[in-house]
């Protein structure tokens, strides 16, 4: 966002009733020129009914819950459960007709790491655990670096102790193995450093043979704060791993109450995901695109319209948009051809500096309703040159969408020059409200989608 923008307020939020963090919050009245537009906005009547309204700060409300009180919401867990009864719970007291839609997923195995004398809480410190390895167990032992975890690499000894280290693919079975055969108590995969801004994210080892003992993989970050610490003094490790089995994910679907709803109006859809890849507090990806469809539900609820709004959140996008295409296979062809819109938002508030671009990514690469809609909102809040022409991508449940001709479009902040440009903590331990939130990013986010999105249902 232009840094030429005067904060004329901080939004100190506490962060979990231990630390808190000030934020940059919005402070712009309705007719002014928006940070990193070119010039003041020209609304239209029903554009200013949704600027009025719409607060990033009461969004973030919401993303606190889901980042900080529950952090990683991994695809059928629990974590993941009680973040979509949150959600319904907020959208049916707001009005809406709101169902849960189950559908099975994969089991999943996970770690969580801790130590006696308390880990940096800047970090999120769930890992991702092996299959075959050691399950639902505790390991608590000191911590030696192995390096390569090679035979030589063992100078000391590590009966009974936990050992870091570099993880190759091509030889992790044999660095297990030689780890079991040295009598060490659990492994900790440490992951090859990417190239900035990419930085790697938290694993499941995959393992030929079964063994014993934990086998888990961390994040970059995580990587490198545990050497830090044991560069430092003694370092003393909790490993605990567990399957989670059977497991059954949900989208939230939430349509908004109509006083003679006839099953056949055209509809209009915002919708974001709200689950997690492992070990990441989601507080961008995708905790942002879900509070933007909270916090437009409460604003957009009761605005005529012609069409009607539908508000959806997906289960499990992380692991192949398998809430968003369960949805979309379950629709009976008269259904789909309801929908005017989707307006899919992943990851719309990076605080990244180089993120100062908003982009309209289609997985077609062609226009359609909902990448119109946004550009005219664009051009009307003054923000048009910030916005980057229609680009080819999926990888988002857009896509779930376009793939059976239904108009859709992922709305994102990220680098100027690519949209495969991402914000450092994608992805990883660090996506957190204090380290990847603009609260300015997410307002100017609310209002494009929100004036877009309105502007489609008036008209129908």
């Amino acid at each position: 966002m232009d840094n030429s923008v005067t904060r004329r307020r901080m939004l100190t939020v506490a962060l979990g009733g231990a630390a808190t963090v000030a934020l940059p919050a919005p402070a712009w009245a309705v007719t002014d020129q928006r940070p990193g537009a070119v010039r003041p906005p020209a609304l239209t009547g029903h554009d200013t009914q949704v600027a009025r309204r719409v607060s990033a700060e009461r969004a973030l409300r919401h993303l606190k819950v889901l980042s900080v009180d529950l952090g990683p919401r991994i695809g059928g867990t629990r974590s993941e459960k009680i973040a979509a009864d949150y959600i319904a719970k907020t959208l049916d007291r707001l009005g809406y007709d709101v169902a849960l839609q189950p559908f099975p997923v994969a089991d999943k195995f996970l770690a969580q790491l801790d130590s006696p004398s308390g880990l940096p809480r800047d970090l999120n410190w769930q890992a991702g655990a092996s299959a075959l390895g050691g399950l639902d167990t505790r390991v608590r032992a000191s911590v030696v670096d192995v390096a390569a975890g090679a035979p030589e690499n063992y100078t000391t000894d590590v009966t009974g102790k936990i050992v870091l280290i570099d993880y190759v693919a091509a030889s992790r079975d044999a660095q297990v193995a030689t780890a079991v055969e040295k009598g060490a108590a659990a492994v900790v995969f440490l992951p090859v450093d990417l190239v900035e801004p990419r930085r790697a994210s938290a694993f499941s080892p995959v393992l030929a043979t079964a063994v014993a003992i934990p086998v888990v993989g961390v994040a970059q970050a995580q990587k490198h704060r545990l050497r830090e610490l044991l560069a430092q003094r003694r370092l003393i490790l909790t490993v605990t791993t567990r399957a989670h089995r059977n497991l059954t994910s949900h989208n939230v679907i939430a349509d908004a109450p109509r006083r003679r709803p006839t099953g056949t109006e055209p509809v209009v859809m915002v919708s974001a995901h709200y689950d997690t890849v492992i070990g990441a507090p989601g507080a961008n990806d995708d905790g942002s695109g879900t509070v933007l469809n909270l916090e437009l539900a409460r604003v957009l609820r009761n605005l005529p319209t012609k069409a009607r709004l539908r508000f959806a959140l997906w289960g499990s996008e992380e692991q192949g948009l398998i809430g968003s295409r369960y949805y979309v296979a379950q629709l009976p062809q008269a259904e789909r051809d309801r929908i005017l819109a989707v307006f899919q938002n992943d990851m719309v508030a990076t605080s990244w500096d180089p993120a100062t671009r908003y982009w309209l990514l289609s997985y077609t690469g062609l226009a359609n309703r909902a990448t119109d809609e946004v550009a005219a909102a664009a051009e009307r809040l003054g923000y048009a040159p910030r916005i980057s022409p229609v680009t080819l991508r999926g990888s988002s449940d857009h896509q779930s969408f376009q793939e059976v001709g239904i108009a859709a479009a992922n709305f994102s902040w990220r680098g100027e020059e690519s949209p495969a440009l991402l914000e450092p903590p994608y992805h990883s331990p660090e996506d957190t409200i204090a380290k990847n939130i603009s609260l300015e990013r997410l307002q100017v986010s609310l209002e494009l989608i929100g004036s877009a999105a309105y502007a489609t249902a008036v008209r129908g």
